[in-house]
């Protein structure tokens, strides 16, 4: 059975990885079968570690699903956490098979270290932020600039996580100041700070609010246009299983995984 992780460290179990490059990923329009493999097929098996980034946690469950269904003999592991940390224990050797990055910072700082092939990464989808609140909105948020008062107990992201950076980005673009409470590490982690009632509001995807359902409410933002996030995904070099990691990569990047990805509010790129 596959299982899901939050993060993964390197410690005891670090594997060398390669400095050659992986191959490219098959295109974005690739067709993707839900069914078995014919017997005319190469049947793939064996197991591949998945790195993505926290926000696409619902919808990478779902995928890994679907693609181990239509492989019986392939497991697939999934390990969800900000981008930037992501980064920080493949370079520093944690045994990952395929990334997706909630930016393309994030990915080309893999490629530029030769641990993804500069011309594997296909970007999957986009997000951009929005406001998430408690139920009934006991802050009163309204709009974005709302945030810059002090009296509301606001969360964001580190700059170093992609949403971070979208939020800052934002915050030059219509020249308001959020003085937050804390920054989290992760997307899911701001979340979580709001639905616990620890903060007023929270600026998270808008992928994030949809998943939440009824434990938050959400409150557009105007300008969120100004710092669309898009996702790049690709196999890592030195994948002890290129040809699954290959296939999941097509997967996302199929058919299968826009109709997915666009069921629960991520844009197309």
């Amino acid at each position: 059975m596959r299982r899901a992780t939050t993060a993964v460290l390197a410690a005891a179990t670090v594997l060398v990885l390669s400095g050659c490059a992986g191959q490219a990923s098959p295109p974005a329009d690739a067709p993707v079968s839900s069914a078995a493999p014919s017997s005319t097929e190469t049947a793939l098996e064996g197991s591949i570690t998945v790195f993505a980034a926290a926000s696409l946690k619902a919808t990478f469950t779902e995928l890994a699903d679907e693609f181990e269904a239509a492989h019986p003999g392939v497991t697939v592991e999934l390990s969800f956490a900000g981008s930037s940390d992501l980064v920080t224990q493949i370079t520093e050797g944690a045994p990952a098979d395929v990334f997706a990055s909630a930016d393309e910072k994030n990915m080309a700082k893999l490629t530029d270290a030769g641990l993804v092939d500069v011309e594997a990464p296909v970007d999957f989808a986009t997000n951009v932020l929005t406001i998430a609140v408690p139920p009934g909105n006991p802050g009163g948020v309204t709009a974005f600039a709302d945030l810059a008062d002090p009296g509301i107990a606001t969360v964001v992201c580190a700059a170093q996580v992609p949403c971070g950076a979208a939020a800052a980005t934002l915050e030059t673009a219509t020249g308001v100041t959020i003085p937050a409470v804390s920054e989290e590490s992760s997307v899911t982690d701001v979340l979580g700070k709001v639905t616990s009632g620890e903060a007023d509001a929270g600026l998270v995807y808008v992928t994030d609010v949809v998943a939440a359902g009824d434990a938050v409410e959400g409150i557009a933002i105007a300008e969120a246009d100004e710092a669309v996030n898009t996702y790049p995904i690709a196999p890592v070099a030195g994948s002890q299983n290129p040809a699954v990691a290959e296939a999941f990569v097509a997967l996302v990047t199929g058919s299968a995984g826009r109709d997915v990805l666009t069921a629960a509010g991520f844009g197309t790129p």
